[in-house]
């Protein structure tokens, strides 16, 4: 792969199912519920999936604020995903976003639209292609 990719190598071995996840020297873990067979000792995927829009949302938000000097103190991204089984081309993710900070509502509003700008939303709101070898 290019230098310039960002990278991700997960390995599963016998453990039922958490996974080892490598990317960029850091380690985690991904796992299922017990109640499917998981040790449920880590996030599911689903959850590791919502927790990158999440983190990257709350980042771009927080460059964008101290860049433009907000008086912005917390960002809270909330995140849900309907269940595996309801997925379907038309699957919706829920975000929800609380700023605590002496912001003006016209800031409040258009960190609502910085939003839409962090690179896993875009990446999640355009057709994906996955090739397989």
């Amino acid at each position: 792969m290019a230098n310039n990719q960002i990278t991700a190598v997960t390995e599963l071995d016998r453990a039922h199912y958490k996974t080892k996840v490598y990317s960029g020297g850091h380690f985690i873990y991904a796992d299922e519920p017990a109640e499917v067979g998981g040790t449920d000792e880590a996030m599911p995927p689903a959850a590791l999936l919502l927790a990158s829009l999440g983190s990257c949302t709350a980042i771009t938000i927080r460059m964008y604020a101290d860049r433009k000097g907000f008086n912005l103190d917390h960002i809270k991204v909330e995140l849900a995903i309907c269940k595996e089984e309801e997925m379907s081309k038309d699957t919706r993710i829920t975000r929800k976003i609380t700023f605590t900070g002496a912001i003006t509502e016209e800031e409040r509003l258009r960190l609502l639209v910085i939003a839409d700008k962090c690179p896993i939303h875009k990446m999640l709101s355009n057709p994906i292609s996955i090739e397989t070898s």
